[in-house]
């Protein structure tokens, strides 16, 4: 079988957490793809799991944080020959959330905050950046 993102396009999620004062959670990758950028949580849908979850699941994962409802954002595709990847995200955006965001997953993220939308932490991933252009244009 082939892995996602060699010979074909994987499937992705991301979600965007939003506070009340606008601030937005993001993590510092230790892996591919975008290894050293700052991203929103994220990462693969498994086979016969609905995107919106897997959003939930994975934000949950890397940031210890209970996730509520989440609305669709908007999709964003990345082709990045430099990682040999080509990934087609579904991204979501929560402001449904409880507990205090840790850094849960030291293996695959380095640093974890919550950043404004107007002062944000570079590099910033392309998934990121699409998903906060689609954000501003709401």
């Amino acid at each position: 079988m082939s892995k996602p993102g060699v010979d074909f396009p994987g499937v992705g999620c991301g979600l965007v957490i939003q506070r009340a004062d606008g601030r937005v959670l993001l993590c510092k990758r230790l892996k591919a793809p975008e290894a050293g950028f700052w991203n929103i949580v994220g990462g693969k849908v498994d086979l016969m799991e609905p995107s919106a979850k897997a959003a939930r699941r994975e934000a949950e994962e890397e940031s210890g944080l209970k996730i509520g409802a989440v609305d669709f954002l908007c999709v964003a595709e990345e082709v990045i020959p430099a990682d040999g990847q080509h990934w087609v995200s579904l991204i979501y955006i929560t402001r449904d959330f409880t507990g205090e965001a840790t850094l849960t997953e030291p293996d695959k993220l380095s640093e974890i905050g919550w950043f404004d939308l107007d002062d944000l932490p570079q590099p910033l991933s392309a998934f990121s950046a699409k998903a906060f252009a689609a954000l501003k244009a709401q």
